[in-house]
C-alpha cells in the first residue's frame, strides 16, 4: 500500500499504521521476555536441584555435577539418549508449572480507556 498524505502518525507502513507497528513489536518483545525469564527460571529451577542435593553447599554442589558429569560422558548413547528424554521431559513440566504460576503475566497490561499517552 502506499503511504497517504496526511498526518505523520496514520501513515501506512507496509500495510500497518505506525501504531498497529508500536503494538505488535511491544506485544512481540513483551512475549519475548516472558520466554527467556520462563528458560531463565526453569534453568535456576535445574540448578535449585543440583544444589538440594549437594547439602546447600557449594562444595556439595561441584560434586554433584561432577558425579552427573563423570557418569554422562561414560554413557553409552541409549543411556545418553534415555537421560535427553527425561531431560526434555522434566523440563517441560518445570515450564508448564512456572507458566501456570506466572499466568497474569503472558499478555502486557493494557492502559485503561482514555488513559493519556505520556511519551
Amino acid at each position: 500500500m502506499a503511504a497517504r498524505p496526511d498526518s505523520g502518525t496514520h501513515r501506512r507502513i507496509v500495510g500497518f499504521t505506525r501504531r498497529e507497528w508500536q503494538s505488535t513489536l511491544y506485544f512481540l518483545l513483551h512475549g519475548l521476555g516472558f520466554l527467556a525469564s520462563t528458560l531463565l527460571i526453569t534453568w535456576g529451577l535445574f540448578c535449585l536441584f543440583f544444589l538440594a542435593i549437594g547439602g546447600f553447599s557449594f562444595d556439595g554442589f561441584i560434586h554433584q555435577l561432577n558425579n552427573f558429569t563423570t557418569r554422562y560422558v561414560a554413557a553409552d548413547p541409549a543411556r545418553t539418549g534415555a537421560f535427553l528424554n527425561m531431560f526434555a521431559i522434566a523440563h517441560m513440566i518445570l515450564s508448564t508449572a512456572v507458566i501456570a504460576f506466572r499466568a497474569d503475566r503472558i499478555l502486557p497490561p493494557r492502559d485503561e480507556e482514555g488513559a493519556s499517552r505520556h511519551g
